[in-house]
């Protein structure tokens, strides 16, 4: 071999050596973003940035900062990362509507089951069905009694078309076979307004956005929408919907972390390895816990697992969004 060809093969030997030397030690230094595809200071966005905090250890002390693109059912922020470069510095939190989505955005940019390498679920938020503080009944039966005297006249809020509000309202009402009006908002925050203040009558919503209410007085608990009771102190009393009548009735609105489609298999493990060390992280779980959601330890920690529950959700969901023919373009 000449000097010339000695000299083009010793550089690229260390270019291929400094590029698995730099793959080798992700995130190397540079920050990791996790986008939020819904406004900052929501739920989502709440969860994200406790996570970020909980990554930074498990990380190497990496710099984890969260971004937010809110828009379309949430389907603008998953697009930025779904065509993001797939090499782990930009990630996606995610709730439940990365199943939803395909039924409810119209013209969807991407493909929730193969455009994004899922990391693992992060947890899972219990609902609760409240009422306006001037209803007069005081338990469920009381209130099915109530929407049976008073059918095609009850006002249905919920935080936008897409939210989790507007899906456990059109699985509730799918269940009861009772239509409702409902009544879409600009974000929870103003739909809770109105239910304190009776201009509408029922919403179902996650509990980090209604357990202050709750114990507040401010509205009316009927139930809650999990399999068994909840532990917390202001919501252990409420009967799951469940055994209140409504057969196989659950919903709860999860969390998950994904990457694009791409990203090299053992930054994908170095990402999924961190998210189970910050999943037991005690400050991690007592925030969590200060928002009503409980931390996921099972086997959806895993992103085969994950992967499986998020395709069993879409399936539960689409043709409950077909029915009620809505979407969020």
């Amino acid at each position: 071999m000449n000097n010339k060809l000695k000299i083009v093969a010793a550089a690229a030997l260390s270019v291929a050596a400094l590029g698995a030397q730099a793959q080798a030690a992700f995130p190397g230094g540079k920050p990791i973003t996790i986008m939020v595809p819904f406004a900052a200071g929501g739920p989502t966005d709440r969860v994200a940035r406790d996570l970020a905090e909980a990554l930074r250890k498990p990380l190497g002390g990496a710099t984890v900062l969260v971004d937010n693109a809110a828009g379309a059912g949430g389907s603008i922020g998953a697009n930025k990362v779904a065509k993001a470069p797939a090499d782990g510095y930009m990630l996606l939190v995610h709730h439940i509507g990365m199943a939803t989505m395909p039924t409810l955005v119209r013209n969807i940019p991407f493909k929730v089951e193969s455009d994004f390498e899922y990391l693992g679920m992060i947890n899972d938020v219990p609902m609760t069905l409240i009422g306006k503080p001037a209803l007069t009944a005081t338990s469920y039966k009381e209130l099915t009694s109530w929407i049976g005297q008073n059918k095609g006249k009850i006002n249905l809020g919920n935080a936008g078309v897409g939210s989790a509000s507007h899906l456990c309202g059109l699985l509730f009402q799918n269940a009861i076979k009772t239509d409702m009006t409902p009544v879409p908002y600009k974000g929870t925050a103003p739909a809770m307004t109105d239910l304190i203040g009776g201009q509408i009558d029922l919403m179902c919503d996650q509990t980090t956005n209604t357990t202050s209410q709750i114990e507040g007085k401010k509205v009316k608990a009927f139930a809650v929408t999990t399999s068994k009771r909840l532990a917390t102190p202001a919501l252990k009393d409420l009967p799951t919907l469940q055994e209140s009548g409504l057969k196989d009735f659950e919903v709860t609105i999860w969390h998950g972390l994904y990457a694009p489609k791409g990203t090299p298999a053992d930054i994908q493990k170095k990402l999924n390895d961190a998210l189970k060390v910050a999943l037991k992280d005690p400050e991690f779980i007592k925030k969590q816990e200060g928002l009503g959601a409980v931390v996921v330890t099972d086997k959806r920690t895993d992103p085969a697992e994950h992967k499986k529950f998020v395709a069993a959700e879409i399936a539960k969901w689409s043709p409950i969004i077909k029915a009620a023919g809505v979407y969020a373009d």
